[in-house]
């Protein structure tokens, strides 16, 4: 076992099933500012990383972006951020981890104002030290960005010997295991939420959880360094 003693979570696709919210808040957005309706598959593949990253692989032109963003967010703020529901076995992870005396906090893409609300309306707010998003100006936008934010409201610096055996990542897509990476920490993938395993393996996660309760052991496994940096 490891010394650790931090674990930082993703929320979409990790903690809780945001889908079914963001895909009818996408659809209503495109079909209002005359896109072409993303399918399912479509919407899928842009959950996790900023819209500004994905929607172009789905058809949305840069100079299109930001109105369809803000037209999402009209519907998704007021609607779909509820129509979401947490995972089986998420509350039970939380609490093996805590009892393991590992403090928890957030690090997601999603605004950080949206991502409060989620885990207030959840309850899960006070299972956490610190909860970090994105922000909706350009300086805090990349996952990498948003985990160093993230260990900087820690007191954690960025660099030290031992980063790697005292914090670990846990997320569901590639740029939670690149932006943990580019931190110096390993990151665990998650079968349940939004990228495949193959997606998940090539950016270097060092393991992958079948369940939310098999996260409480993987987290204080030690895992073989890589190029975590």
């Amino acid at each position: 076992m490891t010394s650790r003693t931090h674990v930082l979570l993703d929320l979409d696709g990790t903690l809780s099933d945001s889908e079914p919210g963001i895909m009818k808040s996408l659809q209503w957005a495109c079909e209002l500012e005359g896109f072409p309706i993303p399918t399912e598959a479509e919407v899928r593949s842009v959950i996790g990383p900023p819209f500004e990253l994905g929607l172009p692989s789905i058809g949305i032109p840069d100079d299109a972006l930001s109105r369809v963003i803000n037209r999402y967010r009209e519907r998704y703020e007021e609607i779909g951020l509820f129509e979401n529901t947490v995972y089986d076995g998420v509350f039970e992870m939380l609490d093996g981890i805590a009892a393991a005396g590992m403090s928890m906090s957030i690090a997601t893409a999603k605004p950080e104002r949206t991502a409060l609300r989620v885990l207030d309306h959840f309850g899960m707010s006070e299972h956490f030290e610190v909860m970090v998003g994105a922000s909706l100006t350009p300086e805090r936008r990349a996952k990498a960005q948003i985990i160093t934010h993230a260990l900087g409201r820690l007191g954690i610096p960025v660099g030290i010997p031992d980063m790697a055996e005292l914090v670990i990542m846990v997320g569901d897509r590639d740029h939670d295991v690149l932006g943990a990476m580019h931190n110096g920490i390993p990151c665990i993938g998650v079968r349940w939420g939004y990228g495949s395993d193959q997606e998940l393996l090539r950016a270097g996660a060092v393991a992958l959880a079948d369940s939310p309760l098999d996260v409480v052991a993987m987290v204080q496994d030690t895992y073989r360094s890589q190029n975590w940096s």
